[in-house]
Protein backbone atom coordinates (compact mmCIF):
# COMPACT_ATOMS: atom_id res chain seq x y z
CA UNK A 1 0.00 0.00 0.00
CA UNK A 2 1.55 3.28 -1.09
CA UNK A 3 1.36 6.59 0.71
CA UNK A 4 -1.58 7.92 -1.34
CA UNK A 5 -3.70 4.81 -0.68
CA UNK A 6 -2.93 4.98 3.03
CA UNK A 7 -3.86 8.67 3.11
CA UNK A 8 -7.15 8.03 1.26
CA UNK A 9 -7.97 5.18 3.65
CA UNK A 10 -7.23 7.43 6.64
CA UNK A 11 -9.44 10.21 5.22
CA UNK A 12 -12.24 7.72 4.46
CA UNK A 13 -12.15 6.43 8.04
CA UNK A 14 -12.14 9.93 9.48
CA UNK A 15 -15.17 10.84 7.34
CA UNK A 16 -17.12 8.01 8.98
CA UNK A 17 -16.77 9.68 12.38
CA UNK A 18 -19.32 12.30 13.34
CA UNK A 19 -17.37 15.52 13.84
CA UNK A 20 -18.73 19.02 14.11
CA UNK A 21 -22.26 17.63 13.90
CA UNK A 22 -23.70 20.71 15.59
CA UNK A 23 -22.47 22.81 12.66
CA UNK A 24 -24.11 20.70 9.95
CA UNK A 25 -27.02 18.90 11.61
CA UNK A 26 -29.78 20.65 9.65
CA UNK A 27 -30.09 21.80 6.07
CA UNK A 28 -30.31 25.42 7.24
CA UNK A 29 -26.99 25.13 9.09
CA UNK A 30 -25.32 23.45 6.12
CA UNK A 31 -26.54 26.22 3.85
CA UNK A 32 -25.14 28.80 6.26
CA UNK A 33 -21.82 26.95 6.03
CA UNK A 34 -22.04 27.09 2.24
CA UNK A 35 -22.69 30.83 2.39
CA UNK A 36 -19.66 31.23 4.67
CA UNK A 37 -17.57 29.15 2.24
CA UNK A 38 -18.73 31.32 -0.64
CA UNK A 39 -17.79 34.39 1.42
CA UNK A 40 -14.27 33.01 1.84
CA UNK A 41 -14.00 32.64 -1.94
CA UNK A 42 -15.36 36.16 -2.43
CA UNK A 43 -12.61 37.44 -0.14
CA UNK A 44 -10.07 36.06 -2.61
CA UNK A 45 -11.83 37.85 -5.46
CA UNK A 46 -11.85 41.03 -3.37
CA UNK A 47 -8.13 40.51 -2.81
CA UNK A 48 -7.55 40.41 -6.57
CA UNK A 49 -9.70 43.52 -7.03
CA UNK A 50 -7.74 45.39 -4.35
CA UNK A 51 -4.49 44.43 -6.06
CA UNK A 52 -5.83 45.68 -9.37
CA UNK A 53 -6.88 48.98 -7.83
CA UNK A 54 -3.94 49.89 -5.59
CA UNK A 55 -1.01 47.61 -6.44
CA UNK A 56 1.93 47.98 -6.34
CA UNK A 57 2.03 49.57 -2.91
CA UNK A 58 2.67 48.66 0.71
CA UNK A 59 -1.01 49.21 1.46
CA UNK A 60 -1.94 46.59 -1.15
CA UNK A 61 0.39 44.06 0.48
CA UNK A 62 -1.08 44.70 3.93
CA UNK A 63 -4.65 44.47 2.66
CA UNK A 64 -3.80 41.27 0.76
CA UNK A 65 -2.36 39.62 3.85
CA UNK A 66 -5.32 40.63 6.03
CA UNK A 67 -7.82 39.35 3.47
CA UNK A 68 -5.92 36.05 3.11
CA UNK A 69 -5.79 35.52 6.89
CA UNK A 70 -9.51 36.25 7.25
CA UNK A 71 -10.26 33.98 4.29
CA UNK A 72 -8.32 31.10 5.83
CA UNK A 73 -9.97 31.66 9.22
CA UNK A 74 -13.34 31.18 7.53
CA UNK A 75 -12.27 28.50 5.04
CA UNK A 76 -10.72 25.91 7.35
CA UNK A 77 -13.67 25.28 9.72
CA UNK A 78 -16.23 25.58 6.91
CA UNK A 79 -14.54 23.04 4.67
CA UNK A 80 -13.94 20.70 7.60
CA UNK A 81 -17.62 20.83 8.57
CA UNK A 82 -18.85 20.45 4.97
CA UNK A 83 -16.53 17.50 4.35
CA UNK A 84 -17.88 15.92 7.52
CA UNK A 85 -21.47 16.60 6.46
CA UNK A 86 -21.01 15.17 2.96
CA UNK A 87 -18.88 12.27 4.22
CA UNK A 88 -16.03 13.20 1.90
CA UNK A 89 -18.20 13.33 -1.21
CA UNK A 90 -16.03 15.93 -2.95
CA UNK A 91 -12.63 14.93 -1.58
CA UNK A 92 -12.47 11.13 -1.52
CA UNK A 93 -11.62 9.02 -4.59
CA UNK A 94 -14.52 7.12 -6.18
CA UNK A 95 -13.30 3.80 -4.82
CA UNK A 96 -14.17 4.98 -1.30
CA UNK A 97 -17.70 6.12 -2.20
CA UNK A 98 -20.90 4.12 -2.65
CA UNK A 99 -23.12 4.38 -5.74
CA UNK A 100 -25.37 7.05 -4.25
CA UNK A 101 -22.39 9.19 -3.30
CA UNK A 102 -20.82 8.79 -6.74
CA UNK A 103 -24.09 9.89 -8.39
CA UNK A 104 -24.41 12.88 -6.04
CA UNK A 105 -20.78 13.78 -6.67
CA UNK A 106 -21.42 13.74 -10.41
CA UNK A 107 -24.46 16.00 -9.97
CA UNK A 108 -22.44 18.41 -7.79
CA UNK A 109 -19.59 18.53 -10.30
CA UNK A 110 -22.01 19.06 -13.19
CA UNK A 111 -23.72 21.98 -11.49
CA UNK A 112 -20.39 23.43 -10.33
CA UNK A 113 -19.14 23.23 -13.93
CA UNK A 114 -22.13 25.27 -15.11
CA UNK A 115 -21.53 27.88 -12.43
CA UNK A 116 -17.82 28.05 -13.32
CA UNK A 117 -18.71 28.73 -16.96
CA UNK A 118 -20.84 31.66 -15.83
CA UNK A 119 -18.02 32.93 -13.61
CA UNK A 120 -15.52 32.67 -16.47
CA UNK A 121 -17.86 34.51 -18.85
CA UNK A 122 -18.47 37.22 -16.26
CA UNK A 123 -14.75 37.55 -15.56
CA UNK A 124 -13.92 37.83 -19.25
CA UNK A 125 -16.61 40.47 -19.73
CA UNK A 126 -15.35 42.38 -16.69
CA UNK A 127 -11.74 42.43 -17.91
CA UNK A 128 -12.80 43.56 -21.39
CA UNK A 129 -14.97 46.37 -20.02
CA UNK A 130 -12.39 47.44 -17.42
CA UNK A 131 -9.57 47.67 -19.95
CA UNK A 132 -11.59 48.89 -22.95
CA UNK A 133 -11.27 52.62 -22.37
CA UNK A 134 -7.45 52.66 -22.25
CA UNK A 135 -7.01 50.37 -25.26
CA UNK A 136 -3.39 49.37 -25.87
CA UNK A 137 -2.20 51.40 -22.87
CA UNK A 138 -4.21 49.46 -20.30
CA UNK A 139 -2.17 47.67 -17.67
CA UNK A 140 -3.10 45.11 -15.08
CA UNK A 141 -0.69 44.64 -12.16
CA UNK A 142 0.98 41.22 -12.05
CA UNK A 143 -0.20 40.75 -8.46
CA UNK A 144 -3.81 41.20 -9.59
CA UNK A 145 -3.34 38.66 -12.38
CA UNK A 146 -1.77 36.15 -9.99
CA UNK A 147 -4.45 36.65 -7.33
CA UNK A 148 -7.20 36.52 -9.95
CA UNK A 149 -5.91 33.20 -11.30
CA UNK A 150 -5.53 31.92 -7.73
CA UNK A 151 -9.11 32.99 -6.90
CA UNK A 152 -10.34 31.30 -10.07
CA UNK A 153 -8.52 28.07 -9.19
CA UNK A 154 -9.76 28.21 -5.58
CA UNK A 155 -13.33 28.75 -6.77
CA UNK A 156 -13.04 25.80 -9.14
CA UNK A 157 -11.63 23.65 -6.34
CA UNK A 158 -14.23 24.58 -3.70
CA UNK A 159 -17.40 24.91 -5.77
CA UNK A 160 -18.28 21.17 -5.97
CA UNK A 161 -18.11 20.91 -2.16
CA UNK A 162 -20.29 24.00 -1.78
CA UNK A 163 -22.83 22.60 -4.25
CA UNK A 164 -22.86 19.22 -2.50
CA UNK A 165 -23.32 20.90 0.89
CA UNK A 166 -26.17 23.03 -0.45
CA UNK A 167 -28.00 20.07 -2.02
CA UNK A 168 -27.56 17.67 0.90
CA UNK A 169 -30.97 16.81 2.39
CA UNK A 170 -31.71 16.44 6.07
CA UNK A 171 -31.34 12.90 7.38
CA UNK A 172 -34.61 11.04 7.94
CA UNK A 173 -36.12 11.53 11.41
CA UNK A 174 -35.57 8.88 14.04
CA UNK A 175 -38.32 6.25 14.30
CA UNK A 176 -37.87 6.01 18.07
CA UNK A 177 -40.72 8.42 18.70
CA UNK A 178 -44.34 7.41 18.15
CA UNK A 179 -46.41 10.33 16.79
CA UNK A 180 -44.50 12.96 18.76
CA UNK A 181 -44.83 11.25 22.16
CA UNK A 182 -41.76 10.73 24.27
CA UNK A 183 -40.88 7.38 25.84
CA UNK A 184 -42.61 8.19 29.15
CA UNK A 185 -45.93 9.02 27.50
CA UNK A 186 -45.88 6.17 24.97
CA UNK A 187 -46.73 3.52 27.56
CA UNK A 188 -49.40 5.58 29.33
CA UNK A 189 -52.79 5.67 27.60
Amino acid sequence: MNLRERWNLHVARSMEQDRLVALHRTRRRRRLLVVAGAASVLLLWADAAVSWAIAPSDTAVRVNLVLLVVMLAIYVPVVTALNSATRGLASLPETHLDERQVAERLRAHTYANRVMRLILAGLAAFVVVATWSKGDKSQIPAAAVFLGVFALWWTHFLLPLLVAGWRLPDPPPDDDRDDGQNDDQAGVA
